[in-house]
């Protein structure tokens, strides 16, 4: 089943991430693939290792005690899956895909806190910050989302009715999904479309009802050396760029700092808590007012007014909601 599938990817990711050492293979099998037999669990680990790798994710591999070569462990560094979440490389876009199942969605959550609960009942000492680096600041908020995805791991076809710009008719497509990436604050399917038989990009929020899975698991594969970032990138219209000026606490927006034009350090901020820079981006226009919202109170909008309002705008509904966000500085 996808559910299972995705779960599972979810809490190896998981298991890997928060543990600072090699994880021996046999501790593995017995937390997350305690049913299977030998070879089956072979199998199974060996696609999911590759899974998560295809995806982005920097599984590495290396000798439990250092002086002797014993069998070999596994383990996600932290400072490696920090990735920025705007200006998506091919592995940046692909982890956002996969981090955003983790926490968007209630049942990918149950099973974080499920591989944390057993790791801490067997004595293991585990950072669970590490969790932090991970969490997205853009979500997947459209509603066929679940849809592609779960079809991206099945490998099986979708159905689907979509509109474009300028068009009023919408038409049924058909595609093969290779992959779903985040590009320009927008989401994006890329796959074989079997219409036209060549290589397609859809925009999540043009896909008019409901998408449906067609046909059986296993139809078809994803042809070697696919980028979907990559094609998302050079089929999908050019993104809109503008400036953007924020103040950010000390040591806090790290995402911003790295693709900053400017940091400007110990400016005057909104409160006296603690020390403010100020930060100069250039940023795509579409998802700008998400990526700023999910900072909470550590960052305060400047300019462009237009984002400024929709941030005023968002935590005013949210208030007035009784919404639990955390408050945000504006």
């Amino acid at each position: 089943m996808a559910g299972s599938k995705s779960e599972r990817l979810l809490n190896l990711l998981i298991m890997l991430l928060v543990q600072r050492h090699f994880v021996p293979k046999e501790r593995i099998r017995s937390m997350l693939y305690a049913d299977s037999s030998t070879d089956a669990f072979e199998k199974m680990f060996e696609r999911d290792k590759e899974e998560l790798r295809s995806l982005g994710v920097p599984v590495e591999v290396g000798n439990m005690d250092a002086y002797f070569d014993d069998e070999p462990g596994y383990r996600i560094r932290p400072d490696e899956f920090a990735l920025p979440d705007i200006d998506l490389e091919p592995d940046e876009a692909a982890v956002i895909g996969l981090a955003t199942k983790v926490w968007e969605h209630a049942r990918l959550a149950e099973a974080t806190t499920e591989v944390v609960r057993k790791l801490t009942a067997l004595g293991v000492p585990v950072d669970v910050s590490a969790l932090d680096i991970a969490q997205p600041r853009l979500s997947a908020d459209e509603p066929t989302f679940d849809v592609f995805f779960e079809a991206v791991q099945e490998r099986s076809a979708v159905e689907f009715d979509y509109g474009r710009t300028g068009q009023a008719k919408v038409r049924r497509r058909r595609l093969q999904p290779w992959g779903v990436a985040r590009y320009s604050g927008r989401w994006y399917v890329v796959g074989l479309d079997l219409d036209r038989n060549a290589e397609r990009v859809f925009r999540l929020s043009r896909v008019q009802g409901a998408a449906l899975k067609v046909g059986q698991p296993g139809a078809y594969d994803v042809p070697p050396g696919t980028d979907v970032s990559a094609v998302a990138r050079r089929l999908a219209p050019p993104p809109s760029t503008e400036r953007a000026v924020v103040l950010a606490r000390s040591g806090t927006g790290v995402p911003l700092r790295r693709d900053a034009d400017e940091v400007h350090e110990g400016v005057p901020g909104p409160d006296e808590r603690t020390t403010w820079d100020r930060i100069v981006l250039t940023r795509a226009t579409v998802g700008l007012t998400d990526e700023l919202l999910g900072y909470g109170c550590d960052v305060y909008v400047e300019e462009p007014a237009a984002v400024r309002a929709s941030v005023v705008a968002r935590l005013t509904a949210a208030l007035a909601t009784g919404s639990t966000t955390p408050e945000v500085s504006s």
